[in-house]
């Protein structure tokens, strides 16, 4: 029997999965075009390269916000698209069903910091695991 007496709302995580690393970021509360803005910025300066992003259909990645952060990166930052309707395209989608299933699973904690706290050091951990990263991949079928 699971017993919990929490009350908050919703914690999202972005992530985005590089060919040897992911990286990510808690917002609380649904993603917004501004945190999308602000993920794509720390990304782009913390791997200080080019960067392409293969992204799925979430409509604040085709936001007017979005779209202009990427113009004004004057092709540093591009973007391809995956189809419509096939989360099994996507590799990240693998990071939260592996959390889901391995991580996860009956995690009662009281408060959303502890639910933070706890994703956190379990996503850090994911990050180290280079073979996890590649399985990611492999299960999208998409190559890098």
């Amino acid at each position: 029997m699971l017993r919990y007496s929490f009350n908050w709302k919703q914690l999202t995580v972005i992530a985005a999965l590089g060919a040897r690393r992911f990286y990510f970021r808690f917002v609380y509360g649904p993603i917004q075009k501004p945190d999308l803005v602000r993920f794509l910025r720390t990304l782009h300066r913390t791997i200080g390269q080019k960067l392409m992003i293969v992204w799925d259909g979430l409509p604040q990645h085709r936001s007017r916000l979005v779209s202009d952060y990427l113009r004004s990166s004057r092709g540093n930052i591009i973007v391809e698209y995956l189809p419509g309707y096939a989360p099994e395209l996507n590799p990240s989608e693998y990071i939260w069903a592996y959390m889901k299933q391995r991580e996860l699973g009956n995690l009662c904690r009281d408060t959303i910091g502890e639910v933070r706290a706890f994703v956190s050091r379990r996503l850090k951990s994911m990050q180290r695991r280079v073979n996890l990263i590649a399985a990611f991949w492999k299960q999208s079928g998409l190559t890098i």
